[in-house]
């Protein structure tokens, strides 16, 4: 990747960047946030599956994740990727004893937690959204990305066309498919095939609504 960021706005292929997944290179990391500043989309991994997303504070760059992913801003039900805990208090309404102590064993780790958000995060997406899906995967490179750029990710998984394969696990696959679309993809290994358990605290009580990598029950 060329030093100074250049967004794809002419229509040339996106860079392909290959970070450790280990030992994160911080020059890279550092390339990865310059791009999610200007208001780029990327594709990264995760501790599940490869995911699409940019900075949760540019509303130009979430368009631009609708229109790739196909869906209209009034439709946005995405997750949010946090540092920790505390980075989550700033988009969740208070929750009980129960569900924080739960979050704090499973995280970072395979899960979505829905919760009922702040007044924070219609204001931030332009849209009345009552819940927010928060996600702090156990991932060394998303997590120096979402450290150095001090925004969570708003995110989506990448999907794959294939009627067997819902998700695409080979990075080089991923950026064949999505190169002219999107501004960079991270290449950090293989990914998983299965998504996030997608666990539901709205009500108080712990609810699976998506089984997926992480078993909830070894936290309950």
């Amino acid at each position: 990747m060329k030093l100074g960021f250049e967004l794809n706005t002419n229509k040339m292929p996106a860079d392909l960047l290959e970070i450790h997944p280990d030992n994160p290179e911080p020059r890279k990391i550092a390339q990865v946030t310059e791009c999610l500043q200007k208001g780029g989309v990327i594709i990264y991994p995760t501790d599940t599956v490869y995911g699409i997303g940019c900075d949760l504070y540019n509303k130009k760059a979430i368009e631009k994740l609708c229109r790739i992913i196909g869906l209209k801003p009034k439709y946005l039900n995405l997750s949010f990727i946090c540092l920790d805990m505390s980075h989550i208090s700033e988009y969740v309404r208070h929750m009980d004893t129960r569900v924080f102590k739960l979050m704090k064993k499973a995280l970072p780790g395979p899960f979505t937690f829905i919760l009922d958000s702040t007044n924070k995060v219609p204001k931030i997406l332009g849209v009345n959204k009552k819940t927010v899906g928060i996600r702090i995967p156990d991932n060394k490179i998303t997590y120096s990305i979402v450290e150095q750029l001090s925004n969570p990710l708003i995110t989506s998984s990448v999907k794959d066309d294939d009627s067997i394969l819902e998700y695409t696990t080979d990075p080089y696959e991923i950026y064949e498919e999505f190169k002219n679309e999107v501004d960079l993809v991270i290449d950090g290994g293989y990914g998983h095939n299965i998504p996030s358990t997608v666990v539901d605290c709205t009500t108080g009580t712990p609810e699976i609504i998506r089984e997926g990598l992480g078993d909830i029950d070894n936290y309950l």
